[in-house]
């Protein structure tokens, strides 16, 4: 099979049809006949009709140009200055009656030089979206677009059509084994989920409230010793704030800074209810802003029972039902001590903790199993946009 492969503008290997500009006072939110696909239905890499559905039952002739087709492949072309909140994509499966409505693009593969996939896949690569991004222009205040024009002069490597399917066929089995994996971690999450709930809640213990067994620590950072400020995520924990807001003040007192060190937790008042909370494990000491509550375990609390109850489903609901009513939904200190938890004696706590640790540590090894087939497939992306391939490399 012949390696080479030739450069053409997207134009050449596909028909660009810019979206129709639909009257938002013709669509319904009920269904009809035709559903208007809209930008914020192409999310994540593919397409999803149930988010804000817009309905129509009559069209002119004109527009059934935009009624989209299987194996047609639609982008966005429209989004925010300095976001990269377009270019979103998607392949069509199957006949729905679907009507692409204006700021996206129909990619309409010239099936006899170009695989449909293979194109898709080229079009959601990184190198591809690199260069797309660096034709948008600014339109209306914070707006910026993509021209239909801009994107077919677009260059990709197309090598024959063999070899297309060939590398359509690879991208595929990568593809479904990444979505098998990430099936298979959300069904142990929930399995973890259910477990986590029965050995906490199903053991009859005693309820107690946290305020006898967590002690709020406000230390302060006077003479700045600590120079590592830190933030709270709620999907990433303790993060350097560098990491979190674009830039720092490097003259900023930072000497009324709260310290937080080694197993200590902290979170912000007015987003621990959507899960900012954490203790510091990554580094011995940081500094936080101000507006952070830290405190500690007592010794008649296991850190690791403490953090496996606070991901729970059931602790969730009470820390969001602390939050409502109060200023900015905020949880105070003293709102969260009063929250009340069942507590086996420590040694039961510890062994829970095991149990839990482990299957935390196994979801996690496959989160990064699926993370590293994601990298072996964006570096495959990247040698099909310049032409770097081989197809017997990957077979």
């Amino acid at each position: 099979m012949s390696d080479r492969c030739t450069i053409y503008p997207l134009r050449d290997v596909c028909n660009l049809i810019g979206g129709h500009a639909f009257s938002s006072h013709s669509m319904v939110s009920t269904p009809e006949r035709y559903q208007i696909i809209k930008m914020g239905n192409l999310y994540g890499g593919r397409l999803d009709l149930s988010r804000n559905p817009s309905f129509i039952d009559n069209i002119e002739k004109n527009s059934l140009k935009v009624l989209a087709r299987p194996n047609d492949i639609l982008i966005t072309l429209t989004g925010t200055i300095g976001k990269r909140d377009y270019g979103n994509a998607c392949i069509i499966d199957r006949q729905e009656n679907l009507l692409v409505n204006q700021r996206v693009c129909i990619v309409r593969p010239d099936q006899s030089r170009v695989d449909p996939f293979y194109l898709y896949c080229v079009i959601t690569s990184e190198n591809f979206l690199d260069n797309f991004f660096d034709l948008s222009i600014g339109g209306t205040g914070t707006q910026t677009n993509v021209s239909i024009k801009a994107l077919g002069d677009l260059e990709i490597a197309v090598p024959n059509i063999t070899s297309q399917k060939a590398i359509a066929a690879m991208v595929r089995t990568w593809d479904e084994a990444i979505e098998k994996l990430k099936a298979l971690v959300s069904s142990k999450k929930r399995l973890h989920e259910a477990r986590s709930a029965k050995l906490i809640y199903n053991g009859g213990y005693q309820t107690r409230p946290l305020r006898e067994h967590v002690i709020e620590v406000s230390e302060r950072n006077r003479g700045q010793q600590v120079n590592r400020i830190l933030s709270v995520t709620n999907s990433a924990g303790f993060v350097l704030a560098d990491e979190q807001f674009a830039h720092r003040v490097a003259s900023v007192d930072i000497s009324n800074y709260k310290i937080v060190r080694r197993r200590q937790y902290a979170y912000n008042p007015s987003r621990i209810n959507v899960g900012s909370i954490a203790r510091l494990d990554m580094w011995d000491v940081g500094a936080l802003s101000p507006m952070y509550v830290v405190f500690e375990l007592d010794s008649g609390l296991a850190p690791d029972f403490f953090d496996h109850w606070l991901h729970s489903a059931e602790a969730r609901k009470r820390i969001s039902s602390s939050a409502q009513g109060s200023v900015r939904d905020s949880v105070s200190f003293s709102d969260l001590a009063s929250i009340s938890i069942p507590l086996p004696p420590r040694e039961k706590q510890l062994r829970i903790a095991d149990v839990l640790n482990a299957g935390r540590r196994e979801i996690r090894l496959m989160e990064e199993q699926a993370g590293m087939l994601t990298r072996q497939k964006r570096g495959l992306m990247q040698k099909l946009l310049t032409g770097e391939w081989r197809v017997g490399a990957y077979g």
